[in-house]
């Protein structure tokens, strides 16, 4: 499992996939940055204080606070641009590391969508949890990994399972093989954990999800 994280993760930076990236995080950063001027904007136009220094020095903190709370927003502002092209992400996978083996189906549009919303959901949510533990100490860390290791092996490897099956005998085939799909989680959920490497958790998840269910079917990828 190791070993296909590390060729996951390098494959995000190949040339076939940099454009998917790119666009993304353009996306992505975009978004958050009107967040941020409409944040800025709602300031401005609705707090008045008597002092201009104070009002000064309230603006800059607001600014502060917003940008450090966007951070949170950032791994599933991007999944949902991700999601977008999550089936050519895996598309590429399947026909360049299993290329003997049938491509899978793509996902009609609404329901890659409605994955990349319930992604959005489970991780805004897993994070909020994770948050209420910030003061007990000793917990907070171990609580995101759990929590956001359980979350994402879940949704990433369904949707890798959902291009060759049900999604009745995907989820089957993910308790079936809970603890795999579950590490697995843990190391998307390392890469989560890293600030500005974040904004490729979608990407890196979609690939190397792909390469554990190829595992658990019983195939390997050819020699890079």
């Amino acid at each position: 499992m190791i070993a296909a994280a590390l060729r996951s993760f390098s494959q995000v930076f190949q040339p076939e996939y940099r454009h998917i990236l790119l666009k993304s995080i353009g996306l992505t950063i975009g978004l958050l940055a009107v967040i941020w001027i409409v944040i800025q904007a709602l300031f401005a136009n609705f707090v008045e204080l008597p002092y201009p220094w104070l009002e000064t020095v309230l603006g800059i903190l607001t600014g502060v606070g917003a940008f450090i709370g966007l951070g949170f927003l950032i791994a599933p502002a991007s999944a949902l641009f991700v999601a977008f092209y999550q089936d050519d992400i895996a598309e590429l996978v399947e026909q360049r590391d299993y290329p003997y083996d049938p491509s899978g189906k793509a996902l009609p549009v609404l329901q890659s969508l409605g994955i990349a919303l319930k992604f959005l959901g489970v991780v805004i949510l897993g994070n909020i949890c994770a948050l209420l533990l910030l003061l007990v100490p000793g917990v907070n860390l171990v609580a995101f990994f759990l929590v956001n290791g359980y979350l994402l092996g879940r949704e990433f490897f369904e949707f890798a399972a959902m291009r060759f099956m049900s999604p009745e005998d995907a989820r089957a085939l993910r308790r079936a093989n809970g603890g795999t799909v579950f590490f697995g989680g843990l190391l998307i959920a390392l890469v989560l954990a890293v600030p500005i490497l974040n904004l490729i958790t979608p990407m890196f998840a979609t690939i190397y999800m792909v390469h554990i269910f190829k595992q658990l079917r019983g195939r390997a990828p050819v020699a890079a």
